[in-house]
């Protein structure tokens, strides 16, 4: 155990039966009472004050207000009371609330930078419980043999030498600064991607470049940072190249695609597209693959290459209205125009059905059972799927249908016995000219 622990353990033993203790337990729960007062007032500014697109980045900011305020206000303390009294207790108290800042900063990095799911609870927990050792072992002392024990730990990586503790500040220098990084990057994203001015295409675009440019300063910072020749890169690089022509073709592929789409203007987010057999609206564009969110509300991945190298619809490439028609029958016996009378009243009056274009019923031809008909109209948010759209007009025209006394056919058949006389009856023969059954068994009568 080194000198600064052992000395603070030591006063905090000693400490334990004096009033020392009472003060300082004094000290941090007024110093909690604050900074939990403080937390609350700045949430309830940003929710009544600040700006709708500011309240999730400050909301989640204000997770570490309370810690942080909670530093403050007990090092300031420990600042006046260490003229009178021992602090080991303050002191042990702000090495919990630093442990806190950086969890929670972490947690919320994360959530800033990437998109909620299972994986990334696991991540959180694991920062959690790496935070809390690091934090228990530099309480009890052990942190620094820890180090100097890994610092002994030598090798040697073509001309440059080595050790384990500097491996292990290199991994975690080029991790912190990629998570600032992407911070930055998804800050910047955020700003770019409400600017309407530019196309929705070339925003993700850029978008993506930043944050693959400072992804790779990032990494070269770190590795400069810590003293590892950058040099080194080149053998991994040669690596990677040898990869990406052999086992890397497709993702390779998926990339280049992905940024031939979106300059290409083909596709765009909000677009109602058929992939195959797969309708949906594109909602989001990734590097490698396009996110379709079907009207059932599944998700599909497509890869950028199936776009690339097949057919698909784009149904709002020029124009985001869609067309929907609808197959109707009357009967022979109805009076067409006021049939279609019916139909037209009864599309407009839907809330989702344009004015412009107009509704059309045309007669689409004389059927085996009835007239058939084709209403046609048009709607602005193909996206919304049209399933509970048809259901409403098909149950507003069978209401109109059965007040205005229009028959819908119904296939009907009908079976006709005609006698021909092409056909042979078979002739009938007397009971008396029969010949009777053969019951017995001499042969001789039979023969």
């Amino acid at each position: 155990m080194n000198i600064e622990m052992h000395l603070l353990w030591t006063e905090l033993l000693a400490d334990l039966p004096t009033a020392v203790m009472l003060w300082q337990f004094t000290v941090i729960f007024a110093s909690f009472g604050c900074a939990w007062l403080l937390s609350r007032l700045m949430r309830s500014y940003v929710i009544t004050y600040a700006p709708q697109a500011w309240q999730k980045e400050i909301g989640g900011l204000n997770r570490i207000l309370f810690p942080l305020s909670s530093i403050v206000l007990i090092y300031l303390c420990s600042i006046i009371l260490s003229h009178w009294q021992h602090v080991s207790l303050l002191m042990l108290c702000v090495n919990f609330l630093w442990a806190m800042v950086a969890i929670r900063l972490c947690i919320y990095g994360l959530r800033y930078i990437f998109t909620e799911g299972s994986w990334m609870r696991s991540i959180e927990r694991l920062i959690s419980r790496v935070i809390w050792a690091i934090l228990a072992l530099n309480l009890s002392g052990f942190w620094l043999p820890i180090l100097n024990s890994l610092e002994e730990i030598t090798f040697k990586v073509g001309k440059s030498h080595l050790n384990a503790l500097i491996v292990i500040q290199a991994i975690l220098t080029i991790l912190l600064t990629l998570f600032l990084t992407l911070s930055l990057s998804r800050m910047i994203e955020n700003r770019m991607m409400r600017v309407e001015r530019i196309d929705i295409n070339v925003r993700v675009v850029l978008s993506k470049l930043i944050r693959i440019g400072l992804s790779v300063i990032a990494v070269l910072i770190a590795l400069s940072g810590v003293g590892i020749d950058i040099t080194l890169l080149s053998v991994f690089g040669g690596a990677f190249g040898v990869g990406l022509g052999f086992g890397l073709q497709k993702i390779a592929s998926n990339y280049i695609s992905g940024f031939a789409i979106l300059l290409d203007d083909s596709v765009h987010i909000g677009d109602v597209v058929t992939v195959d057999s797969h309708y949906g609206v594109v909602s989001e564009l990734r590097f490698r693959y396009m996110i379709l969110r079907k009207l059932d509300g599944t998700e599909v991945v497509i890869p950028h290459e199936i776009l690339m190298s097949t057919v698909f619809i784009n149904h709002s490439y020029t124009d985001r209205k869609g067309r929907i028609t609808m197959p109707i029958q009357v009967s022979y016996d109805s009076d067409l125009d006021s049939v279609i009378t019916i139909v037209r009243e009864a599309a407009n009056s839907h809330t989702r059905v344009l004015e412009s274009p107009s509704v059309e019923v045309q007669v689409v031809g004389f059927g085996e059972n009835g007239i058939d008909l084709n209403l046609a109209f048009w709607i602005t948010d193909p996206e919304e799927g049209y399933a509970n759209l048809q259901s409403d007009l098909y149950l507003e025209i069978w209401r109109q249908f059965k007040q205005h006394a229009v028959i819908v056919p119904y296939p009907q058949r009908e079976v006709r016995m005609v006698d021909n006389p092409s056909i042979v009856k078979p002739e009938k023969v007397e009971p008396s000219k029969q010949k009777p059954l053969v019951t017995g068994t001499n042969w001789d009568d039979v023969r």
